[in-house]
């Protein structure tokens, strides 16, 4: 028997004795019946010196018979007793988190010194082809894109609709926003989309490679702004600041991390950004609601099937039977 088959009504199986009671404790029933009157009864009876008694005759069945109605009894009380199959409680996932990707679009993402499979592609390229996997993750999570260079700009709005995020970020590319690295503003307009939302619970994952060059708003006050707001940014460096080429400014990342409760982290190449998604995972893991819905497979047609069709087939046959006597021809 399977783990997850369950009797709903166990205690219905009682039932099963029931025609055995009836048939130790109850009388037979007496039908009546006509008579042959034979006048010469009682000097026969004096004849042969026998003294009539009062008998009656009781019908039975062949135990075959029994043997197919008390079948069909157990498969009626069978599925009585509601047999089931019970599934395992699904946790249903609840949306109470807005999760921004807010991503660097500027010229130096551009840069084709990461690699994929043996083969040299662009940073943004390599962000992209990671960042969906992270993204079909997120199922709990109302997810939302900005990216900037100069500008920043919203590229999809806070949705569920995974799949639209994933298209919108495809869409994307390098240059789109200008060719500088505004942080400052890319937070700020972060900070906006949030503030149109009623959920409390507010995640920014904020990826560069750059400095920031924006001299409108600085990145550490946006990010006091972030804070004030109860918005966690965790940042990513994309790059090696150690390499020629590489304007990486890995102190502002980090103060803008500790300042929101977030977390700094450096993504040289595609092996690191892996793990640092796999870390966010950790960071903010999905939340899911308590165990409410249990899935429930009811069996109990399966023995009331069997049983009217058995019940069906003694009908036709015993109909069969009375036909043939009807019509069978004398001798």
């Amino acid at each position: 028997m399977p783990e997850n088959f369950q009797i709903a009504y166990p205690w219905v199986l009682v039932l099963l004795l029931l025609p055995i009671l009836i048939y130790w404790l109850l009388p037979p029933i007496k039908n009546r019946s006509s008579a042959l009157k034979f006048p010469y009864f009682k000097s026969a009876s004096k004849v042969t010196n026998q003294k009539p008694k009062k008998a009656s005759f009781v019908k039975t069945r062949n135990w075959i018979s029994w043997i197919v109605m008390y079948a069909i009894w157990i498969l009626l009380v069978a599925a009585l007793s509601s047999p089931q199959l019970v599934g395992k409680p699904e946790k249903k996932i609840k949306t109470a988190r807005n999760f921004l990707i807010v991503a660097d679009l500027s010229f130096s993402m551009a840069n084709n010194d990461w690699m994929i499979d043996g083969e040299k592609v662009t940073r943004w390229t390599a962000v992209k082809d990671i960042m969906h996997d992270f993204i079909a993750k997120r199922q709990s999570d109302r997810m939302g894109l900005v990216f900037f260079g100069s500008n920043a700009y919203v590229q999809a709005p806070f949705t569920s609709d995974l799949k639209t995020i994933q298209t919108m970020l495809e869409e994307a590319d390098v240059g789109m926003a200008g060719q500088m690295t505004n942080i400052g503003k890319a937070i700020v307009k972060g900070m906006d989309l949030f503030q149109r939302d009623t959920i409390q619970s507010k995640v920014m994952l904020l990826l560069t490679d750059g400095v920031d060059s924006g001299t409108e708003i600085l990145p550490l006050d946006a990010a006091s702004l972030a804070k004030k707001d109860s918005t966690v940014i965790y940042t990513v460096g994309i790059g090696d600041p150690g390499n020629r080429g590489s304007d990486l400014d890995e102190r502002t990342l980090k103060e803008i991390a500790d300042m929101t409760n977030g977390k700094y982290f450096r993504a040289k190449d595609v092996e690191a950004l892996e793990n640092i998604y796999t870390e966010l995972d950790t960071l903010e893991p999905l939340e899911y609601e308590e165990e409410r819905f249990v899935p429930i497979t009811l069996l109990y047609y399966i023995p009331l099937g069997i049983a009217l069709a058995l019940a069906g087939m003694v009908v036709l046959i015993n109909n069969l039977i009375l036909l043939f006597k009807r019509f069978r021809p004398s001798s």
